[in-house]
């Protein structure tokens, strides 16, 4: 059978699945939309929190940024495995004692403020639809290649099956399917990569496979194999890095931190019965997690090595079928300049006559590789997984936010339980359609759109829950003003340097990189924006009222450990 065939068999079956799973869990009441009902066991909320973890950025990002940026891409590695401990140990306990259904819901009765929650929903918005963002750009790249359809309509089937299941089962429906997309990715992603690992260095195992001889007899590492290959065509050595000291600790702090404050993966830890249960689940989430995550560098490995393998000085007329393929994606792209039907891939822009996108390493790699059909197949319905995962738990944020935070909180106190679960019903299928505009006119590629997802997390939450846990004294003024000044730098930042919003949109051309701050990319700019934030937050605090008793006995109750094996609600 035909890779399209078989796509066809194996996303029709993943899909029916999810739709299956979303039938027999739909949510009933708010508690059960919001948070599943708090009863979901800590190995199914650890499988579901991965796959939301796991979005279309780890899945087919992450890789291919590594693939062409080699040891400057580990800094997503770092960023993202390092602030998902961040998480689990240093607020998932916390959050989940306080016993609230989302992070606005946290802020707002922390710093006993609706100010405080209108402005912490405004940042759960900002920071989830330029996040959903990069997961309907996935969605329409497996589509448009796999399935043959336009990229576009690629992003409506998605936002029509994710909307089915995230508005009919919310929280508790997202959950179970989330358990089985964890299931899917995974084997997408480890199947073809041991393929590979054994095709190329003999070795099973994908991360030992990596720092293997090649399988040539020649005796050569392959990370020195791929040195060489690089280096020959101008490129850094694979291995070296070319960043600033600065910028690299600047985006792994800023991801670190973002992961920390990111409102759909915190909200996972509200699921569960007891705070040792969202210990227990933030543990094997991590352990789930950490199969892709030490496989994506070997897998960046592979793939690089065989496209350079494949397409460099190779006659245009001779390339395989997956190359024309992915052509008509417009992902990959052959300007012939020097007329004589070879392809020049260098580093040298003027030479180079191969424009290639980070998005597509992961999911070509297996065609580059000539592995069997179903393999690539495979590959695609992991894709879809792991962007529609996260997809609706970002959608679900912001339903909760606008329903729960807003309608119920603020606007309607007196709104009934039916009314409320139709509010976040009618804000999730609104939600979809902003997504799955974003996801036909994304601003860029998939992990770097997240990427800045990441930095305004990180300027915006960040400061306000841990000050919120761990300093009784921190006031609602303090709070509120640390956030609106670290979101708004990190906007600020943002349009100037990745729209080029303030020099005439040359800044979206070229980068402007001569002109960041200190040196500071985007991507790592939440790091500057949060310590803005932790700095004007205790400032303002000193200069104003201290926080009622009541909210400070709170705040000491949540960290004593005596009694944790109960939530406490307040």
């Amino acid at each position: 059978m035909t890779v399209q065939t078989w796509t066809y068999i194996l996303v029709g079956i993943t899909f029916a699945l999810y739709i299956g799973i979303a039938i027999w869990s739909r949510a009933g009441s708010t508690k059960e939309f919001y948070v599943a009902g708090g009863g979901v066991s800590p190995l199914a909320n650890g499988m579901a929190t991965a796959a939301d973890w796991m979005s279309a950025a780890s899945f087919i990002s992450m890789a291919g940024i590594i693939s062409f940026a080699g040891y400057d891409g580990s800094v997503y590695l770092m960023g993202w495995t390092g602030g998902y401990v961040l998480l689990a140990l240093l607020l998932a306990p916390y959050l989940r004692k306080f016993g609230k259904f989302t992070v606005p819901d946290f802020i707002g009765d922390r710093y006993y403020s609706n100010s405080a929650r209108m402005v912490a929903v405004f940042c759960a918005l900002l920071v989830s639809f330029a996040y959903v963002a990069g997961q309907m750009r996935g969605v329409g790249l497996v589509f448009s290649r796999f399935l043959e359809v336009d990229i576009n309509t690629g992003v409506v089937i998605g936002m029509v099956i994710v909307l089915f299941y995230a508005v009919l089962g919310g929280m508790k429906g997202i959950t179970y399917t989330q358990v089985a997309q964890y299931c899917v990715l995974i084997f997408a992603f480890m199947v073809p990569a041991i393929f590979i690992s054994i095709q190329m260095t003999g070795n099973p195992i994908p991360q030992l496979g990596m720092g293997s001889t090649v399988n040539d007899g020649s005796g050569m590492y392959l990370l020195d194999k791929l040195d060489g290959l690089s280096t020959a065509l101008g490129f850094n050595e694979y291995t070296n890095g070319s960043k600033s000291t600065i910028d690299v600790f600047a985006i792994t702090m800023a991801l670190m931190v973002g992961t920390a404050g990111l409102p759909h993966v915190i909200v996972r830890f509200f699921t569960v019965k007891r705070v040792k249960d969202a210990r227990k689940s933030a543990g094997l989430a991590l352990l789930l997690i950490a199969i892709l995550y030490t496989a994506a560098p070997a897998v960046a490995v592979f793939a690089r090595t065989n496209m350079i393998n494949t397409v460099s000085n190779r006659e245009y007329a001779d390339m395989p079928d997956w190359f024309t393929k992915w052509e008509k994606t417009k992902l990959i792209k052959f300007d012939d300049k020097n007329g004589d039907g070879k392809i020049q891939y260098v580093a040298d822009k003027a030479k180079n006559e191969l424009t290639v996108d980070n998005d597509i390493m992961v999911l070509a790699n297996p065609e580059i590789a000539n592995l069997p059909a179903w393999v690539i197949a495979l590959v695609a319905a992991g894709a879809l997984a792991a962007a529609l995962s996260t997809a609706a738990g970002l959608l679900l944020v912001i339903s909760a936010s606008v329903s729960h935070d807003l309608i119920k909180k603020v606007f309607n106190p007196g709104i009934s339980e039916k009314g409320e679960l139709w509010a976040a019903r009618g804000a999730a299928t609104v939600a979809v359609v902003i997504a799955g505009y974003f996801g036909i006119n994304p601003p860029g590629f998939v992990a770097a759109v997240v990427a800045l997802a990441f930095g305004l997390a990180a300027a915006s939450f960040f400061p306000a829950i841990v000050l919120g846990i761990f300093y009784k004294k921190m006031n609602k003024e303090g709070a509120i003003t640390g956030m609106v000044v670290g979101i708004s730098l990190m906007i600020f930042y943002i349009l100037k340097f990745k729209f080029g919003v303030f020099d005439g949109g040359k800044g979206a051309v070229a980068g402007l990189t001569k002109d960041w701050w200190f040196g500071i990319s985007p991507e790592g700019f939440g790091t500057i924006a949060m310590i803005v934030n932790f700095v004007v937050s205790i400032m303002v605090m000193q200069f104003t009222p201290s926080p009622p008793e009541k909210v400070q006995e709170i705040v000491e109750d949540i960290r004593i450990p005596s009694g944790v094996g109960e939530a406490v609600d307040h």
